[in-house]
């Protein structure tokens, strides 16, 4: 039997440094955004913080903006 881990773009469920990697910001960055409530996570216990890939996709195209080309 061969049990392999799935890549980060086959997972469903994210840490807060996958997570971040994913958005290109920093890790500190990404717990401020789940903090604010403006990109959902659940915690798992006392430490663990999960963010949900559907969850992240959205957020990107609710927070997209026109960038000019300047």
């Amino acid at each position: 039997m061969r049990t392999e881990t799935p890549s980060i773009g086959e997972r469903a469920w994210l840490t807060v440094r996958e997570a971040a990697e994913e958005l290109r910001l920093p890790r500190t960055r990404c717990y401020a955004l789940i903090q604010r409530g403006e990109l959902p996570a659940v915690r798992i216990g006392e430490r663990s913080i999960r963010v949900n890939r559907a969850e992240l996709e959205r957020f990107l195209l609710e927070s997209r903006r026109v960038v000019s080309g300047r």
